[in-house]
């Protein structure tokens, strides 16, 4: 275009033009493309910048509020901050502790930001994980080798997860039914089927205080991490978050998931199957949830009781909702989460308060997380308009 702007042209002053110049033609509009690719840099820094800022902003203006609710109690808010810290993180035996209760959080998280690449809100994960768990132990004792018996757990618990969860997508998807309400009813449908096999067909008749189910025995227990003295549901959370990362954003699957997340009617128009891929990525989130499940009968308890129902699933959610929906991000997430949790027993023996003040912590964080989602791409110093 601009080559035969300059051959074709007319010289003002009536001279003959002269020669054509040899510099490429590309270098005509050079500086315009510069300046938009100075522009979209710009914009990913600030993206960036924004999506480390916003978070750490919020974690920071819960952490002060937490410490202003502490000291209103008579205690040093500096002195609890010390003592989570050494309950978290400061000796290598709570640091262990810490991975361990982060293992179950990275899957469970997975059950609320898969969903959230689509637009939804899936508050599921303590169901899912429930249900997989209790699946899991049911199956155990139709094995006859170790091997057998976690394979068939992992795989019979990741399906009933995903089932569970892929149900509320199927209402969501065909019946318009609100995504959020139902797997919030279906965590309480899911503690109440618990409670009603644990304590009837299921049973171990040896289970008298405590009702559960057959123990799967010593031998088909999980083991630990070689030098570490955390169980494999800790390589199982970091496989899952690396490969769902992958599946999210190096795939067409994944790039179909964000169209949908971004404009439904846009998806429609260009022939993405939107009912198919909810229900296929709630699935998906609920695999991972039952997959924590089941780990949790074959590293912790060795049997489906109670103690499954353990809140995972909903601190499953503030990982996702802080992580903004990235499954990487899920798991320094988890691990800092899992710190908080793991320091609330130092908490009651050194200050005598209640085991659940950390749940005071993390749900201030969640508030602290979901007004912060108001800030992101705000643009707080406006440039100065250029000098007429």
């Amino acid at each position: 275009m601009g080559l035969g702007v300059s051959i074709g042209a007319t010289p003002v002053s009536g001279q003959l033009p002269g020669p054509v110049s040899k510099e490429p033609v590309s270098n005509v509009r050079a500086p315009a493309r510069s300046d938009e690719e100075q522009a979209a840099r710009r914009a990913a820094v600030r993206r960036a910048v924004g999506s480390i800022a916003v978070p750490g902003a919020a974690i920071c203006a819960a952490l002060m509020l937490f410490g202003v609710f502490m000291a209103l109690t008579g205690r040093n808010p500096l002195a609890v901050y010390g003592e989570m810290f050494r309950g978290s993180f400061g000796t290598w035996f709570s640091f262990q502790n810490t991975l361990q209760r982060a293992a179950p959080l990275m899957l469970t998280a997975l059950a609320t930001a898969l969903p959230l690449r689509l637009g939804l809100v899936v508050l599921g994960g303590e169901g899912a994980m429930v249900l997989g768990g209790l699946a899991a132990a049911a199956v155990a004792t139709h094995f006859h080798t170790p091997l057998s018996v976690k394979a068939g757990m992992i795989v019979t618990g990741a399906l009933v997860g995903g089932g569970w969860l892929a149900l509320a997508g199927a209402l969501r998807a065909f019946r318009g039914v609100n995504e959020t309400i139902s797997t919030l009813l279906l965590n309480y449908v899911a503690i109440a089927l618990l409670n009603h096999l644990v304590e009837g067909p299921l049973r171990d008749p040896a289970s008298l205080n405590k009702p559960s189910t057959l123990p799967i025995g010593d031998d088909n227990m999980l083991g630990t991490l070689p030098g570490l003295d955390v169980h494999w549901g800790l390589g199982w959370g970091l496989g899952a978050c690396l490969l769902f990362w992958i599946l999210m954003e190096r795939t067409t699957f994944g790039f179909a998931a964000r169209m949908v997340g971004g404009n439904v009617g846009a998806a429609m128009l260009n022939g993405l199957a939107v009912r198919r891929l909810i229900v296929v990525v709630t699935f998906l989130g609920g695999l991972a949830a039952g997959v924590a499940g089941a780990i949790e009968v074959a590293a912790i308890h060795g049997t489906a009781n109670a103690s499954l129902v353990t809140g995972y699933g909903y601190t499953g959610v503030l990982v996702a909702f802080i992580a903004r929906a990235n499954p990487l991000a899920a798991v320094p997430v988890a691990i800092l989460l899992g710190g908080i949790g793991a320091s609330g027993g130092l908490l009651q023996r050194v200050f005598d308060l209640p085991d659940a003040t950390v749940n005071v912590l993390q749900g201030m964080l969640f508030l602290a997380i979901l007004l912060s989602d108001t800030f992101y791409g705000r643009r707080w110093f406006a440039p100065r308009k250029a000098a007429a």
